[in-house]
């Protein structure tokens, strides 16, 4: 090969490498090996290009201090690059970082939140304002999220808000708490948060007051003893215009505040209607193998404190594979906990369908009389009636289509001193409705359980009709649980198993390969001798 020939393919070489170098910014792609794809954007949210008329802008406000310092500003930056890479150029991705651009005051008056992170440099400690959130802007619309720096819900967020900026919608709920002894802002704290992290701007409505037509989705939580009839023929008309709901609710109260007394509720009419539209809540209480942790504490005779750890079985662990993987809101469900619920029966009515979401597991039964919920004096009562009424239990149903009205047959209720109530719809337009046998699913009872809060915010989105988007939330790679085998032989059985391995085989085989270096380490020493 002469030196002209090296000459030009050098130069041949260094310019492919220049122009690959080019062309990578737009042939932008990876390989996710994790279980749920967690780290690449989902069909819907490739195809969301479909249904954007004009350009949105997607604007990732990130200090260059914290990408340089933390791995997952990096992750979500490529994330937000697969929507612009998706895109067909309906979706423009800019980041910058504020300081640099001197629009530190301006983001922030965007709603873009700064944090304050400790560095060292130079064995010199401070403290640095570092931003990381994101604007989406379409037309002259901004929706903006405050403080990124996680990847586990953040495609649920864009996608949804890219939608909801598009077509026009604002993603408002409505709520009513209906338990008069219930406030929404010390009960539901943590669900507040999650619709509010979701994007809902959600409407308190107190029992009795108009429900607006337009109101996408309604939450009503509990209201059995509290709900008059005037309150219920607003929720009735609501559904016959289409309006889709939620309803948590109990049959059994519990006096959490005193001793854990148990006594059936006195139902005003809210359980009559909803069993009317298709779900009957039971005056039941369902207790499962499948139980969460309790602790509690008792004093002995002679004054020491002791505390106690059990498995409280009126508090449910629903696991993963009890839902239902047919239904779009349960497809890809990561279970809920249940305080004190009551089963369900389904019984739809023409016109209606009903489904299962998720149920007890197999080892759970009922109490139906005498309930007894107190774990200290009571557990010795709890399994009274298990031989009798074993089995799966339904707990959380969906319904669709048109329901009759309750007040169909019914004069207008009256309340004294308020206008008269308007007349029904015509016609009982299509809705959707979710009933679950337990209240507490949505309250702070669960100590901020995330599980909880993202099967809420995915209801209340399958309620708004965005069926093909509620399941990006549970995407992210998950742990399973650790207490999932709930038959104590075979519990014992993989705990020896697992013992066994990891106490015996795994040892001896380490042993094993390290006696098998040294025989053939040794068998190399005596060919080089026997050579020699």
């Amino acid at each position: 090969m002469t030196q002209q020939e090296v000459r030009i393919i050098t130069g041949l070489s260094v310019l492919a490498l220049i122009l690959g170098l080019l062309v990578s910014r737009r042939l932008w792609f990876r390989i996710d090996l994790t279980k749920n794809h967690a780290y690449t954007i989902s069909e819907v949210s490739r195809k969301l290009y479909t249904e954007i008329p004009d350009q949105v802008r997607i604007t990732y406000y990130l200090s260059d201090k914290l990408a340089a310092m933390h791995p997952v500003p990096g992750e979500i930056e490529d994330l937000l690059r697969e929507y612009a890479t998706y895109s067909r150029g309906k979706i423009r991705f800019t980041r910058r970082d504020p300081a640099k651009a001197g629009l530190d005051q301006a983001v922030e008056r965007l709603g873009i939140q700064a944090q304050q992170i400790q560095t060292v440099e130079r064995d010199q400690a401070s403290v640095a304002t570092v931003y990381t959130g994101i604007a989406i802007e379409y037309l002259d619309q901004v929706e903006v999220l405050p403080v990124v720096f996680s990847l586990e819900t953040l495609e649920y967020d864009l996608t949804s808000r890219i939608r909801s900026l598009v077509r026009g919608l604002d993603r408002e709920m409505g709520v009513i708490v209906a338990d008069a002894y219930r406030q929404w802002t010390s009960d539901y704290q943590y669900l507040n948060q999650s619709l509010a992290q979701s994007g809902f701007r959600v409407r308190l409505i107190n029992g009795g007051d108009e429900i607006p037509d337009a109101l996408p989705v309604l939450f009503v939580l509990g209201g059995t003893e509290d709900l008059d009839e005037w309150a219920l023929y607003r929720i009735d008309r609501y559904i016959q215009g289409g309006g889709k709901v939620l309803f948590a609710l109990e049959s059994v109260f519990i006096d959490t505040q005193g001793n854990l007394n148990a006594r059936l509720l006195m139902d005003k009419g809210l359980l009559a209607m909803v069993s009317w539209y298709g779900a009957t809540v039971k005056p039941e209480l369902v207790l499962d193998r499948s139980a969460l942790p309790l602790q509690y504490q008792t004093q002995n005779p002679s004054g020491a404190i002791q505390i106690h750890l059990v498995r409280y079985p009126h508090w449910i662990g629903i696991l993963e594979e009890n839902g239902n993987k047919q239904h779009p809101l349960t497809a890809q469900f990561s279970g809920v906990d249940l305080f004190w619920s009551s089963p369900l029966e389904l019984n739809p009515p023409d016109q209606v369908s009903g489904e299962p979401l998720f149920t007890s597991s197999p080892e759970a039964w009922l109490q139906t009389k005498d309930f007894t919920v107190d774990p200290v004096m009571g557990a010795a009562l709890f399994e009274r009636e298990a031989l009798d009424t074993k089995g799966v239990k339904l707990l959380g149903a969906a319904l669709y289509g048109r329901f009759p009205s309750y007040f169909a047959n019914l004069p207008k209720p009256v309340r004294e001193g308020a206008e008269e109530l308007p007349d029904m719809p015509a016609a009982s337009q299509e809705s959707r409705i979710i009933v679950i046998g337990d209240t507490d699913i949505a309250s702070n009872f669960t100590r901020g359980e995330p599980r909880n809060f993202d099967f809420l915010v995915q209801a209340a989105s399958w309620l708004g009709n965005d069926d093909d988007i509620i399941g990006i939330r549970n995407r992210e790679n998950q742990g399973g649980r650790l207490d999932k085998i709930l038959n104590e032989e075979k519990r014992v059985m993989a705990m020896v198993f697992a013992r066994i391995i990891n106490v015996v085989f795994i040892p001896l085989g380490v042993i094993v390969v390290g006696v098998c270096f040294a025989w053939r380490r040794r068998s190399r020493i005596r060919s080089l001798h026997n050579g020699v």
